[in-house]
């Protein structure tokens, strides 16, 4: 037992991180690897008779390395979690640079590079990168030459590009709403959202004249007779799944479903889980959600309130999209379910997300909140 007069840095963190959050997050990373065993063969065999838990063995050392990396992450002073975002966010711009020129294309996207024999997608770790940085820059107290809203759209840019070059279509609107709640949380005039929204739409005009899967995708959305096969499988296995679920390893739909195991996770849990688990997850996701907001909004100072708002928020964004389009309530997309889906590189940005939400929401004292005072540039405003 740890108790609060024990001295070190464990005992520091157990009683002033947010140990609620922390039990939620464990609870979605136990869930993912269930899951994971229960997809894995799909994964590699591809039939009701083939495969093996290949996967499964991955996702569970993948899950190891996630904690570790979501209990070091929450050990950072804000200070430390601005200069590891920045750090991030370089890396993952060169990286996706690399995969543009050195990766192999696979369904029309560039995604992916292969590092030692291991699949690594770098544009996983811009959002953590561009949250905190963008908080940074709008929590600062130091009088710019340019409007502050304006510096952050210029970090977004070069960031859009990138997933642009892919193309990375679901990333570059998530990170673009990021951006526009980061300017909500910190203030920005009513007005000029119109202008952020009239942007957003034309940017999605673009995309969808110019990339014909988009249409693909979207004509598939609005009119179910042009046949989404994917997402047609995806709602044939909850149905089949019902309430209960049909038991672990009983599924049969999985098998003829593209990227359960990742993209399409939340249909193999209603197919074997049924609504009881499926609803578990949805209301795992809202309780973290909600609970890191609050936490952030009574966090001390602005850059721990902003920063920690985004982080929780784009978390949330991505399992809304993929639980959105697992259920047809949104056009299909490859995205992860976070901490649910197989996969390191989602798994490992999605634990530094929250290990720096973790981070900034922790109940320091004010003594401490005082010498941890800082700014991108010179100062953050308190």
């Amino acid at each position: 037992m740890i108790s609060r007069t024990s001295r070190g840095s464990l005992p520091e963190w157990w009683w002033t991180v947010d140990r609620l959050s922390f039990f939620l997050i464990l609870a979605l990373i136990v869930i993912g690897l269930v899951l994971a065993v229960a997809a894995s063969p799909t994964a590699d065999g591809g039939s009701l008779f083939g495969g093996d838990f290949h996967y499964a063995v991955k996702q569970i050392v993948f899950a190891v390395l996630a904690i570790g990396v979501l209990v070091g992450a929450s050990l950072l002073t804000p200070a430390q979690v601005c200069r590891v975002a920045i750090a991030v966010f370089v890396l993952a711009i060169i990286g996706c640079l690399a995969v543009r020129m050195f990766s192999t294309e696979v369904l029309g996207s560039r995604r992916w590079l292969d590092i030692c024999g291991m699949k690594f997608q770098p544009s996983e770790f811009l959002k953590p990168g561009f949250a905190v940085m963008a908080s940074a820059i709008l929590a600062s107290a130091v009088p710019t030459s340019l409007p502050k809203p304006l510096i952050t759209l210029l970090l977004l840019v070069p960031a859009i590009i990138v997933l642009l070059l892919q193309p990375d279509i679901g990333q570059t609107f998530l990170l673009f709403a990021l951006w526009s709640a980061l300017l909500f949380f910190a203030g920005l005039s009513p007005k000029w959202f119109w202008a952020i929204g009239s942007g957003a739409a034309t940017l999605g005009v673009l995309v969808y004249s110019k990339l014909s899967y988009v249409q693909h995708r979207i004509q598939q959305f609005i009119d179910p007779k042009e046949g989404a096969y994917q997402t047609g499988l995806s709602l044939r296995a909850f149905a089949h799944g019902g309430f209960f679920g049909v038991g672990p390893g009983g599924g049969t739909i999985k098998y003829r479903l593209p990227y359960a195991h990742s993209d399409y996770i939340f249909a193999v849990a209603g197919e074997e889980f049924g609504f009881l688990l499926c609803g578990l997850i949805a209301v795992l996701f809202c309780l973290l959600a909600v609970r890191l907001m609050l936490r952030s909004a009574s966090a001390h100072g602005a850059f721990a309130q902003l920063a920690g708002a985004g982080l929780s928020i784009v978390v949330a964004l991505q399992a809304f999209i993929n639980m959105g389009v697992a259920v047809r309530m949104l056009p299909a997309k490859g995205m992860t379910l976070p901490f649910v889906s197989y996969g390191g590189s989602s798994l490992f940005a999605v634990a530094l997300t929250m290990g720096c939400a973790l981070a900034l929401t922790r109940e320091r004292s004010q003594f401490a909140v005082r010498e941890q005072n800082f700014n991108i540039f010179a100062g953050a405003r308190t």
